[in-house]
């Protein structure tokens, strides 16, 4: 699977997790279909028997076999959405061309919570 993520979002999760105790945890990234397009959601947790395992910069990343087709050719990234304002945003391979991103800012929330909240995987 080629999913990535940016340093800058590398930095802030591995952030996010000194913050919230989460330090050795794996982060979880998790995506599903809707109607409306793809849901995203991330969040940390321990990895599973058939979790795909990546490493990014020291950041562990785990995604559940149901997301991968979701995340393929995915980009996880951290950027200033509006001054003063940062949130993380997925860019699915089919819109990184064109530019577009779709905002995290369910995801975000739950970074630093210390688990999986909503994710379901």
């Amino acid at each position: 699977m080629t999913f990535s993520i940016t340093a800058p979002a590398v930095q802030e999760i591995l952030a996010a997790a000194a913050r919230s105790d989460a330090l050795g945890l794996a982060l979880r990234v998790a995506a599903k279909g809707t109607a409306d397009g793809i849901d995203y959601g991330m969040g940390f947790d321990e990895p599973g028997e058939d979790d795909e395992v990546q490493d990014f910069s020291g950041l562990t990343v785990v995604v559940a076999a149901p997301s991968r087709r979701w995340l393929e050719g995915t980009v996880l990234d951290y950027v200033e959405i509006e001054p003063g304002r940062h949130d993380f945003i997925f860019v699915a391979a089919a819109l990184s061309g064109a530019g577009c991103a779709t905002p995290a800012a369910s995801a975000a929330k739950s970074c630093g919570g210390g688990g999986c909240s909503g994710c379901g995987h």
